[in-house]
């Protein structure tokens, strides 16, 4: 018989892999979660403590080089994530734009040469006769048939891209759809779905988004790579028992990667870790994931760099030219103006793309998902044909309305011509319309879909339309005193359009999103004009806000109802605990010493709730998990199911021999508070403590309960469609 020093060492010794040895009177700590379910934070951190401690107890080399594999583990994990994610998104960006291409034309040197690689090499101004139309591949001469044509295999191909997407995901990865930030910040929040990071949720993510990217549907890749990039450190982290074992760890991982994400889609490292902190709420909880999220953002960076998919050798995507860092005080009230319709325009599109997905949901559409992508890629592609600033890729529209008039570079599609203001101006604005309408109801097909490109799409449309007419109007008039703060020379630009482009997408994203710090960091890469970003994001933030509180992510979360609790603070109006928790007439309870294993089990089988109050005679005895006790109930022989009582005090006055103790199956710490309690102060404690649940007493004695699931309801209850998608 051990002593009780000898049974503590015994809870603390390691495994040869590391791990805590199990004892006998404890239900597994590492036990695997169902999908759909959250799990219980204090009892993961409280199992890594123990396991930490356990390490440095170990007063050998053995345990040395214990905790050092276990460092090691988790940084190869890291970099191995934030390689990969990289490479994948630099040939992804290979793939998208050959396809793309293909739609228009072939390169003769080459089948698989995009047309920037295809007419490499040239001299500004020198003609490429190497890329041609397809119109000039197949030696077609007449004006209309070589029209029809053109615009025939640019819609065939388009309704091929996309239509084979739609298989893919429907078919083999239905977790793929969608742009799975979303799912990822409700997993980083403790919801458990191992199914959406699978490996071939991966490969299926990554290749039906190259198709339906370059379908030319109004979507992006940037949102999506943030699912791919965790779903590779899922996978790594699989090769290593330690992260099998342990959802906090897990979750780390998953928070650093999915900083890599951000930081290839858009360049940015810096930008991604920020954007983890500010909208994934990922490093809350260890100060070192924030350093981890760092290194896989730089690295994914580099990877990203050495692959050098635009040719360019630079990380970002969108790059801004200007002739000086100058701006004018007048060219406030442009650009507030942006932010302004920035967060009108977020606010129309959330609620456009709510009621577009509850349609969806509640229509015969729901049931035909591959040809309602087809129908919409069919309508899409037909109308973008018509328009010049639709045709293109989002990625290569948005590239030029970026870029100042420069007479080296030529003018793209008459954007510089002072003679096309008005036309220009229309087209943009009409360009932006299409999108709005397109995007509302793309976003949430079953196809892989991000949702910052189209709207970055959308306001650069709209901020270089503002761009434009502000030139023209200081331009024609350079002597009003509104313009006085100008150059006198004429030949020196006053107003840079291409900025202002800036300044709508960077307006338009912040009030579809509600990003704000990161959003900045990440357009700040493009530019240098940090007051006026920064100025235009925070007025689309506040005016978003004002018309509907949530962004694009958080009204996806409610529909599905995801268990997310949002960081945001909740102010009460006089309320307390009593007014929402569930009383305890309402509970399934345990009625300790009245029920035997049988009756338990049945009650683990007609109910699936996470755990039970205890009660004897109403007194709370404590609180049980559904895991620890279908453990504990496998753990005994058929023919004490129906015999024996259980009892989980010790104190019951019953011989050992006509009892069952369950007393270890309780949990050790349960959070127990007076129903008086405010619920501003209830609410706090779920968001700051991570708690499942909180259970309400009155001399002891148990009268009510609030769980995670309750106060999300409450968080929720402003928005009509909550549970809508479910």
């Amino acid at each position: 018989m051990s002593t009780p020093q000898h049974h503590d060492e015994e809870i603390y010794e390691l495994g040869e892999d590391g791990q805590l040895r199990e004892t006998p009177n404890s239900p597994k700590s590492n036990r695997r979660y169902q999908d759909g379910t959250s799990i219980d934070w204090l009892q993961e951190e409280s199992a890594e403590r123990e396991r930490n401690w356990a390490q440095r107890s170990q007063k050998s080399i053995r345990g040395l080089l214990l905790t050092w594999a276990d460092s090691a583990r988790l940084w190869i994990v890291v970099i191995l994530t934030g390689i990969g994610i990289g490479t994948i998104g630099a040939w992804l960006d290979v793939l998208v734009k050959w396809l793309s291409d293909l739609r228009e034309g072939v390169c003769q040197t080459g089948f698989f040469y995009n047309q920037v690689s295809c007419c490499s090499g040239l001299d500004p101004g020198e003609v490429c006769t190497e890329w041609q139309t397809w119109s000039e591949y197949l030696n077609i001469r007449f004006i209309f048939v070589e029209s029809l044509l053109q615009s025939f295999i640019y819609i065939i191909l388009a309704l091929a891209f996309a239509g084979s997407s739609a298989v893919l995901v429907t078919t083999y990865a239905p977790y793929a759809f969608h742009t799975g930030i979303p799912e990822i910040k409700a997993i980083l929040g403790g919801y458990v779905l191992d199914a959406f990071l699978t490996p071939w949720t991966l490969l299926i993510k990554a290749l039906g988004l190259a198709l339906a990217v370059a379908s030319g549907l109004s979507l992006g890749k940037e949102g999506p790579l943030v699912h791919v990039a965790c779903c590779m450190a899922f996978s790594l982290s699989r090769l290593f028992e330690q992260f099998r074992h342990s959802e906090s760890q897990k979750r780390k991982l998953l928070a650093a990667s999915a900083a890599a994400g951000i930081s290839v889609a858009f360049g940015s490292p810096l930008g991604g870790v920020i954007f983890c902190l500010e909208e994934l709420d990922a490093f809350s909880r260890d100060a070192d994931v924030l350093w981890r999220g760092f290194v896989a953002s730089v690295v994914a960076a580099v990877s990203l760099q050495y692959v050098d998919p635009f040719g360019t050798a630079k990380l970002v995507l969108f790059q801004v030219t200007s002739a000086g860092n100058t701006w004018r005080a007048f060219e406030l009230i442009p650009w507030l103006g942006l932010g302004v319709i920035g967060g009108v325009l977020g606010s129309i599109l959330i609620k456009l793309n709510v009621e577009a997905a509850l349609y969806r949901r509640n229509s015969v559409i729901n049931d035909w998902p591959v040809l309602e992508v087809i129908g919409v890629s069919a309508i899409t592609a037909a109308l973008s044909y018509l328009i010049v600033f639709t045709r293109v890729q989002s990625s290569e529209l948005v590239a030029n309305l970026f870029q100042e008039c420069d007479p080296a570079r030529g003018d793209y599609h008459g954007l510089c011509n002072p003679a096309a203001v008005w036309r220009n101006v229309f087209l943009l604005i009409l360009t932006a319309t299409l999108k709005i309408g397109f995007t509302a109801w793309t976003f949430g097909m079953m196809i892989p879909a991000g949702i910052f490109l189209p709207t970055i799409t959308i306001g650069a449309c709209l901020g270089r339309a503002v761009g434009i007419l502000t030139q023209s109007l200081q331009t024609s008039k350079p002597d009003a005193w509104l313009f006085l703060a100008c150059p006198p020379d004429p030949s020196v630009r006053c107003v840079s359009p291409g900025f202002y482009a800036v300044i709508g997408a960077a307006a338009t994203l912040a009030g579809v999103t509600r990003m704000t710090i990161s959003l900045v960091v990440i357009l700040f890469e493009a530019s240098p004009f940090y007051m006026a970003i920064s100025s235009a994001v925070m007025t689309a933030k506040w005016v978003g806000d004002a018309l509907g509180q949530d962004g694009i992510y958080s009204v996806w979360i409610a529909m599905k109802q995801y268990p997310w609790l949002s960081p945001m603070e909740y102010h009460d109006r006089g309320e307390t605990a009593a007014d929402v928790m569930r009383k305890t007439q309402s509970l399934v309870v345990i009625e300790d010493g009245e029920w035997t294993l049988k009756d338990l089990d049945g009650l683990l089988k007609e109910h699936d709730f996470h755990g039970f109050p205890v009660v004897k005679e109403e007194e709370l005895i404590g609180y049980v998990t559904r895991d620890k006790l279908g453990a504990m109930i496998d753990s005994f022989s058929a023919q004490e199911t129906d015999t024996k009582k259980c009892f989980f005090s010790t104190k019951n006055g019953v011989s050992s021999d006509n009892r069952i103790d369950l007393s270890s199956s309780l949990e050790n710490s349960i959070t127990q508070l007076r129903k008086e309690v405010p619920l501003e102060l209830v609410v706090r404690m779920f968001q700051k403590m991570d708690l499942r649940q909180i259970l309400f007493t009155e001399a002891g004695k148990l009268v009510g309960m609030v769980t995670k699931t309750d106060v999300v309801a409450l968080m929720t209850a402003h928005f009509a469609h909550t549970a809508a998608l479910r």
